[in-house]
């Protein structure tokens, strides 16, 4: 039926029309909000009368909607209007809102009972004919969490000669709490010292002496939440209000609405007379409306120590889940079964393994820190960047591997004197496990990780060093657990015969390994570099055998190991200089298609400027959760068509070679490595999704405008 309806429009209401002054679906009801499209004409629906429409909100207890300026979050009710030729609706005319604290933000918006009333002209007479009316509305309304809602209103007015009159109660009230526009009044703003300082004249003398609450209509200018400091000289109006810190406009006319106690709404326009300082830099961190978020940290801020060294610790213990540290996982359960009889070989393995990975990330952060302390544009994972690095891992998985399925032995390659304290001394391979582990797991980044480590990059180094300490240790807290605990232990089985096939099979996932570094490498250099670390590897893996055999040291056989380890050595000098990054624009360019552009600062200026919505992801070949993001939530059939539906332009940030803008973007974020996901919408700031983002969280970011903190 509503598919007919909409096909023949006009002709289907005259054929249902009713007597009543308002019939059809003109309401909506939900769990938080009951929305009714309502009509007021006192002297009927002709030209030259008043007429008015309105959305009448109906607020369940302590959830609100939103002004034309919602604040520091939030978003504001939306109409899009299908009426008769020579109808026209106009613009909300707002009423005042009141002030919503959230926690440190300030929203402005509406609780209870409000009409958003919209002014109607008709061009001609209609006759005694109905008036169809039709209303596509969106709202976003919160409590504490946030709901994007809409409804589609359908409502017939009565002909001229009957005034609609039924809701003139809530629309006298309504436009009497719209601010007026006085004449006379004139008002200048000069930015001083960080602030705002607003002298208003020729205000009523019923309002002199009496303070103003402050409502801007211009988001991104002023600190909400901030005290506004204000007084009275005869009839000039002063006040203060301090500059956003995180200010995104700078208009040359600013209106406000003061909303005086005791009754009196006036909407002044200050001329800014000064010029405006530099725009203040964003720097997002995560926003906790997202839904699916993984953090709660406030938008456009960042967590404090306490609450980063929390997120660290929690992001660690996730990151054992990622795929990144699957491999190094294999070991440790290898290592756990081998010492599930002995409590105190489980605690010292645990503690050296937890000695190696914290250390590890230590390290691994200092030399973060100093490079960016150097001016160099680096983040989190920096090291996978490096072709060489990507090569030496892949070549280390291989030995790993190699060794787990008996082709050779450890002990019989290395000296004797390091054979033997590795004999003596069993926690030195847990060690070193630890730092394998930091090594694999850096590229990751697990939720809550994400606001923790961009924060602490810009804190100083003790400060700094300390959250990635809590992130290693929550990366080796499941071993500590299981080595605490004599029950989990219990668990484990007996070392048997059983664990020599059990290792074998463990050789697979290191192999695994292998093939995804090869494929980095290939990203990052082309199909020659990751053919050369192909057979690179074919001449170590033959090595590696031929020293497995363990004949006796003949001649021949000495000769025979030389030559191998020549061909061996050789391959790899030949290979090498095959590992250097290629130009981005040579790159392969399977990431990016039809759908996805490549990102440049300059192309998301472009698209915004020109409206468009921007969802932009960044990315990189050697981060998995990155791969495994693209291939299910990214590449989901829903989540593309709501790109499509709300032409969202898409953008691909790859960070798999080194690239200072990349770091430069994600640092100005409030983040340190990948994956990131961001969504631009208009002018507003940028909202980030949050890192394993689900399809329902990506569906409902891209439908709606941005929301933050309610």
């Amino acid at each position: 039926m509503q598919r007919w309806i909409r096909r023949h429009n006009w002709l289907a209401w005259a054929l249902i029309a009713a007597p009543a002054s308002v019939f059809c679906s003109n309401i909506v009801q939900t769990e938080q909000v009951r929305a009714e499209l309502v009509a007021y004409a006192p002297e009927g629906f002709a030209p030259g009368n008043e007429m008015w429409l309105g959305l009448k909100l109906e607020h369940a207890p302590h959830w609100h909607t939103y002004w034309k300026n919602a604040g520091d979050s939030g978003l504001p009710t939306s109409f899009s209007w299908t009426m008769l030729p020579g109808m026209t609706a106009g613009s909300i005319d707002w009423p005042t809102p009141r002030q919503l604290p959230i926690g440190p933000l300030l929203n402005f918006g509406y609780e209870g009972v409000t009409v958003l009333p919209v002014p109607v002209t008709l061009a001609a007479p209609v006759g005694k004919s109905m008036l169809p009316v039709r209303l596509e509305a969106e709202w976003l309304v919160c409590k504490v969490e946030c709901i994007p809602q809409s409804g589609t209103f359908e409502i017939r007015l009565p002909p001229a000669h009957k005034p609609a009159t039924a809701h003139a109660v809530e629309f006298v009230h309504a436009l009497a709490a719209r601010p007026q526009e006085i004449s006379g009044i004139s008002a200048e703003a000069r930015v001083d010292g960080g602030a705002l300082n607003f002298t208003v004249n020729g205000l009523p003398a019923t309002l002199r002496g009496k303070t103003a609450t402050v409502f801007p209509e211009v988001a991104g200018v002023v600190d909400n939440p901030a005290p506004v400091t204000q007084n009275w000289q005869d009839d000039t109006w002063r006040a203060r209000w301090p500059l956003s810190s995180q200010r995104s406009e700078s208009p040359t006319d600013l209106p406000l609405v003061l909303a005086f106690a005791g009754g009196g709404n006036v909407r002044v326009v200050a001329h800014v007379a000064t010029s405006w300082p530099g725009a203040a830099v964003t720097n997002a961190t995560e926003l906790p409306t997202t839904p699916g978020s993984a953090t709660g940290t406030s938008p456009l801020s960042q967590p404090g120590l306490l609450t980063a060294l929390l997120f660290a610790l929690l992001g660690g213990v996730i990151l054992n889940l990622m795929p990144c540290v699957f491999p190094v996982l294999s070991l440790k359960v290898l290592a756990l079964a081998q010492h599930s009889g002995n409590a105190r070989e489980r605690w010292t393995g645990a503690l050296a393994y937890t000695a190696g990975v914290v250390l590890a990330f230590l390290a691994l952060a200092g030399l973060l820190i100093a490079a960016r302390a150097g001016g160099e544009q680096l983040g989190w994972g920096f090291q996978l960047q490096s072709p060489m690095t990507v090569a030496a891992l892949a070549t280390l998985f291989a030995l790993i591997g190699l060794n787990l399925a008996g082709v050779f032995e450890f002990g019989s390659m290395l000296p004797s004197r390091v054979a033997s304290l590795r004999a003596r001394d069993p926690a030195l391979d847990s060690f070193l496990t630890g730092v394998l582990a930091a090594a694999v797991a850096s590229p990751c980044t697990a939720p809550f990780m994400g606001a923790a480590l961009g924060a602490a990059l810009t804190w100083p180094t003790a400060q700094s060093l300390a959250v990635f300490a809590a992130l290693g240790l929550g990366v080796a807290s499941p071993y500590l657990l299981v080595s605490a605990v004599p029950a989990i232990g219990g668990w484990l089985p007996r070392p048997g015969r059983w664990m020599q096939t059990f290792r074998t099979v463990l050789a697979f996932p290191m192999f695994a390994t292998v093939i995804w570094l090869t494929w980095v490498l290939g990203q990052q250099t082309g199909i020659d570099g990751a053919a050369a670390l192909l057979l690179a590897l074919l001449a170590l893996s033959l090595g590696a055998w031929w020293w497995g055999q363990r004949p006796e040291k003949t001649l021949r056989r000495v000769l025979s190991t030389v030559a191998i380890a020549i061909l061996t050595v050789g391959t790899f000098a030949w290979a090498a200089p095959l590992w250097r990054p290629v130009a981005a624009e040579a790159r392969p360019a399977a990431d990016v298609g039809e759908i996805w552009q490549p990102w440049s600062p300059e192309r998301v200026a472009e698209l915004r400027a020109a409206g468009r919505k921007v969802f932009v992801d960044f990315t990189a070949a050697w981060c998995v959760t990155c791969q495994y993001n693209k291939r299910t939530t990214l590449a989901n059939p829903d989540v593309l068509a709501a790109f499509q539906a709300n032409d969202v332009a898409l953008l691909r940030a790859d960070w798999t070679s080194r690239d200072s803008r990349i770091a430069a973007e994600l640092r100005n974020l409030g983040r340190s490595g990948v994956p990131v996901y961001v969504f631009y919408d208009g002018a507003q700031a940028p909202r980030l999704l949050s890192e394993l983002p689900s399809v329902e969280e990506v569906r409902t970011t891209v439908s709606s405008t941005q929301v933050a903190a309610n």
